[in-house]
């Protein structure tokens, strides 16, 4: 039977090891995101993603992306998507994806106010 002080320190490693690999999921998505960004046109959250930013960044700077593409006209290329919505199986929706210098027009034209979004907004015109 295993002591009171073994089982705490293999519920301390289960801890450690789901935090590693929480870690790892989060470096492969950016990864296979600047991957997928350099190769053809992606959505904004995918460019945002390939910045390294934190999920809930990544949502307000591609909310406010979306927004400035909107008032400044820059149209991206349409694209046809299949999600599952409210329980609803393939429905299809469309999104747009921006080309790497559409994203650095826009990310020009976008003003943040956080430091968190200024951070993004830089890494952005760098990657044009």
């Amino acid at each position: 039977m295993a002591s009171a002080t073994a089982r705490r320190a293999a519920a301390i490693l289960r801890g450690r090891a789901r935090t590693h690999r929480a870690a790892a999921v989060d470096r492969r998505a950016v990864a296979h995101a600047a991957r997928r960004v350099r190769t053809g046109a992606r959505s904004l959250v995918t460019h945002v993603i390939a910045t390294g930013a934190d999920r809930k960044t990544v949502e307000g700077v591609a909310d406010a992306l979306r927004t400035v593409a909107r008032k400044k006209g820059i149209k991206g290329r349409r694209a046809r998507i299949r999600r599952s919505f409210d329980g609803a199986r393939n429905v299809v929706k469309t999104g747009y994806r921006y080309t790497r210098a559409q994203v650095a027009q826009i990310a020009a034209q976008y003003k943040p106010r956080k430091a968190e979004y200024k951070a993004v907004r830089a890494a952005l015109l760098t990657a044009a």
